[in-house]
Parts: structure tokens; C-alpha cells; sequence
């Protein structure tokens, strides 16, 4: 067995699957993924639980799937959230030095930073995150640390990220009720970004575009910080949904579909291409043209794209993606689909993969991990982080790693 006080795990309760990830952190920090634990997910609708039983017997079954793998006992989760309801936007906040001499000390970064997550959020919401971007002495912008330094004002940007505070807790109180602590939420966005970017790519500027089954999160840094993240309820299911209502076929009949000849464009071969759709016992029972399975697909990924192109664009983001856009989620698999966002991005586009941390490669190849490694990495940053308070009762989140980790 391992010693638990190093074992950190990432646990996402998703659309299509739940999938429970475990790390292994050494003296130095470093993070070895060691084990692996997975399950269908069949009560989840749009990233959010909608049959608690379900999801209870599911989740625990991917948990004792890791355990094995791993040969430890689970104990506490760092816990992926997302859904429609939640929610990041920019807030300054500002502090007036006081002392005679007009040197920032530590109590002033601290207050100031207290004013920015001062935020009249809506009543049922609760902050998630809120992560420091940079600081300004005396309207001197990019400073990244004031202590020391002289001003008579001292302001910080940050990204605050909220949601439904009942939406959330129930999906914390469902893992609870599988006798696991929650050490911490974490919006899947971050999570993702966290797993796929280097720092050289935060600095340069990244959009990551994590497309999961019912849900699309994505998160833009810039110098180093994170400057914009979003999330809205369409995915890989409702490219199936679209293929079942157009072909007119079984939602079963169309996941297989887009599996076995899916594109994010019409290939030239497909044009004319009639293919057969059998039955259990292979007798053809329909005939479909698969230029038009093509198409439906084609349509609903560029609107995700175009989606979240013009939400860059009317935030003014599209020019500081230097490093460009990291696609990842299990429809990231789709074949072409890096061609299409690079058709609607205008710059270059690739799989993002989970290069920072070692240990199982076959897991940190695949896509559809990224987030549950996202959530181990965090949880072993946060772990050499002095922990602050929530509302939740969580571990809070000024996080410097998460500007520069």
C-alpha cells in the first residue's frame, strides 16, 4: 500500500461516464497517475446529476475500479463541477496604502485582494473561484508581486468563476453519501487547461476546448493568467441526438453512427455513399446516405465552435491566443475536428494532451481523461498551497498556480 497523506484523486461525474483518477505525489511534488477507475454514466443530463441512485451506484464502482488499479484506499476527491448555471466573469478590486512610508506590504495584497472577491453574486449563487490575474501600483498594470514596492494605491484584476449553490452541493452531497470527503470543486474548465497547457502557452495565450458529452467548457489565458472561461449545455450527445432525429434512428443506432463514420466535414468519398443499417441479426433494416450523416454533424460542431468564436471575439480575446487552440473531451476524437476549428478560429489548432504529468500513458493519452488528471494536478498544487476558507468549507481559492504553476 501506498502512504494515502501522497495520494491525491480527481473525480468527474460526467454526462457520458464518471471517471475517478489517482496520483501519486513525491517529495518534489511530481505526480504519477497510478490508477484508473471508470463507469457509464446513465444519470447525468448537461454535466449535471439528475438520478442521484444511479450516479451513487456508478460512482462507486469507477472508485473501487481506481482503488484496485491503484492498491490504495480513497479517501477524499477533488470534485470536477460544471453545467449551464455556472458562470466566470473579470472583477477589479482596489486598496488604499496607508502607512506612512507608502511601502505594500503583505496585509495590503491581502486586503485587496479581499475587496475583488467583495462581489454582489445573484442569492442562490456561491463563489467557485477566484483566481488572481495581476496587480496595479498606482495604475502601473502586469505588476505580479507588489510586496515591497511604493504607491499610494494598489488594485488587483481577478477571474471569479460562480454557480447555483444547490446545484452544486448536490453532487457534493451524493459523493458524501459514498462516505468520500470532498477536499475541494473545481470547475472542469481549469481542471482541463491545468492537465493540457504548459506555462510557455499561458504566457503566449491558449483556448482550451474541452467537448464532453453534455457540456462544452472553455478557458483563455493570456500572459500567464486566466483572462476569460465559459461553458454552455451542448456536446458529443447532441451531436448523436441531431443524428438520430435527421436519419431517423435509434439514439443507440446513432451513437454508433458517428462512431464508426462520423466527420466534422463531408469527405469527398461519402458524396453518394449509401450505407446499410442492420439489425441484431444483420439484416439490413435501412438504408442511409452518409453525405448526410456527415453534414448533420458537420452543422452542429461548427456552431459549437462559432459559439464560443463569437464570445472571444466580443470580449476582445481573439488576438492574444499566441499558442492557440488545444482541443480535448471525448468528441475531440471526432475525425477533422481540429480541421474545423481551425476553419473557424483562424489559427492553429491542436489535441491537447496531458504532457505534465507521468505514469499510466494510455490514460494520459486519451482525451476523455484530461479532466480527472486536470483534478489531480490541481489537488497537488493545492497541496503546497496555504489553504484559505470557503462558504463550502473548502479550501479556498486565491491561487497563484493557478496564474503560474
Amino acid at each position: 500500500m501506498f502512504d494515502d497523506s501522497n495520494i491525491v484523486v480527481g473525480l468527474e461525474i460526467g454526462t457520458s461516464k464518471i471517471c475517478a483518477v489517482v496520483g501519486e505525489q513525491n517529495a518534489e511534488g511530481q505526480v504519477n497517475i497510478i490508477g484508473l477507475g471508470q463507469a457509464l454514466s446513465n444519470g447525468v443530463r448537461k454535466g449535471e446529476i439528475c438520478d442521484p441512485e444511479k450516479v451513487e451506484l456508478e460512482l462507486r464502482t469507477a472508485i473501487a475500479e481506481a482503488e484496485q488499479m491503484a492498491d490504495v484506499e480513497i479517501r477524499s476527491v477533488y470534485l470536477g463541477v460544471t453545467g449551464n448555471h455556472v458562470r466566470g466573469f473579470n472583477n477589479r478590486g482596489s486598496h488604499v496604502i496607508v502607512s506612512a512610508d507608502r511601502e505594500i506590504s503583505d496585509d495590503d495584497v491581502e486586503d485587496v485582494i479581499k475587496n475583488a472577491k467583495a462581489i454582489n453574486l445573484p442569492a442562490e449563487n456561491t463563489h467557485i473561484h477566484s483566481i488572481r490575474q495581476h496587480f496595479l501600483v498606482d495604475k502601473q498594470a502586469g505588476v505580479t508581486n507588489p510586496v515591497g514596492m511604493l504607491g499610494a494605491r494598489l488594485e488587483v484584476d481577478m477571474h471569479v468563476i460562480h454557480g447555483n449553490a444547490n446545484r452544486l452541493q448536490n453532487a457534493i452531497r451524493l459523493v458524501r453519501a459514498t462516505q468520500l470527503d470532498v477536499s475541494e470543486i473545481v470547475f472542469n474548465g481549469i481542471a482541463s487547461s491545468l492537465a493540457l497547457l504548459t506555462p510557455e502557452q499561458k504566457e503566449l495565450g491558449a483556448l482550451v476546448i474541452d467537448i464532453g458529452g453534455g457540456t462544452t467548457e472553455y478557458v483563455v489565458y493570456s500572459d500567464g493568467a486566466i483572462r476569460h472561461s465559459g461553458v454552455f449545455a451542448v456536446g458529443g450527445d447532441h451531436v448523436s441526438n441531431d443524428l438520430a432525429y435527421g436519419l431517423k434512428v435509434s439514439l443507440m443506432s446513432a451513437e454508433k453512427l458517428k462512431r464508426d463514420y462520423g466527420s466534422a466535414f463531408v469527405k469527398e468519398d461519402a458524396k453518394n455513399q449509401i450505407l446499410e443499417l442492420k439489425s441484431d441479426h444483420g439484416l439490413a433494416v435501412k438504408t442511409l446516405n452518409l453525405e448526410h450523416l456527415q453534414r448533420i454533424m458537420h452543422e452542429r460542431l461548427k456552431e459549437i465552435f462559432e459559439i464560443i468564436a463569437l464570445d472571444l471575439e466580443k470580449n476582445g480575446l481573439t488576438d492574444y491566443l499566441r499558442a492557440g487552440v488545444f482541443l480535448t473531451g471525448g468528441t475531440a476524437r471526432i475525425p477533422g475536428l481540429d480541421k474545423l476549428a481551425e476553419r473557424i478560429f483562424q489559427m492553429n489548432v491542436t489535441h491537447g494532451h496531458a504532457a505534465t504529468l507521468g505514469g499510466i500513458t494510455c490514460a494520459l493519452d486519451q482525451p476523455e481523461f484530461a479532466t480527472a488528471i486536470g483534478l489531480v494536478k490541481y489537488g497537488s498544487l493545492k497541496n503546497r498551497q496555504k489553504p484559505t476558507q470557503s462558504m463550502f468549507g473548502f479550501k479556498g481559492m486565491v491561487t497563484r498556480f493557478l496564474q503560474r504553476p
